[in-house]
């Protein structure tokens, strides 16, 4: 691959990390402030809108890197740190999926909920759904920094 070549590859890998990085920490900010101030009939709006609005932002971020990390790891000697690399871009990407398809389950839900204030089993499948929603973005976070920090390790020029 020429220079040129690696060096666009790694800007749209930079830029794409960025966008898909700080879109995770811009969620978890603007979740908090949603929770805080808005009533729950407002925030399920809210997010239905802007989960349709960011899924495809995101979803393009993450494949953009991907993608490109990939061609830039396809022009590299196989290390571990490589298939390791893969791995866990395999797993993010599986974690992202179902985040998404819970994120939608979740709306549905405390829509429902919003409506059947009284229905304590309602209420009870929330605060799973919420919990279980906890578990994934922490492990969708932390396989993106684990990505993040495996990309910045296979960067650096290998040794002869």
């Amino acid at each position: 691959m020429s220079d040129a070549t690696t060096a666009a590859l790694t800007a749209v890998l930079v830029l794409a990390t960025s966008v898909w990085i700080g879109g995770y920490v811009a969620i978890a900010v603007v979740a908090r402030a949603a929770d805080r101030t808005l009533p729950p009939p407002t925030r399920i709006a809210f997010f239905r809108s802007f989960g349709r609005q960011y899924a495809v932002v995101g979803t393009s971020a993450l494949l953009v890197a991907l993608a490109t990390g990939g061609a830039l790891l396809s022009d590299r000697s196989w290390t571990g740190s490589a298939t390791a690399a893969v791995v866990i871009a395999a797993a993010l990407l599986v974690c992202a999926v179902g985040g998404m398809a819970q994120a939608r389950r979740m709306t549905r839900l405390r829509h429902a909920a919003a409506k059947h204030r009284d229905d304590g089993d309602l209420a009870e499948r929330v605060r799973h759904g919420a919990r279980q929603a906890t578990w994934l973005r922490l492990t969708i976070g932390l396989l993106s920094l684990a990505l993040l920090a495996l990309g910045v390790l296979l960067a650096v020029p290998q040794s002869p």
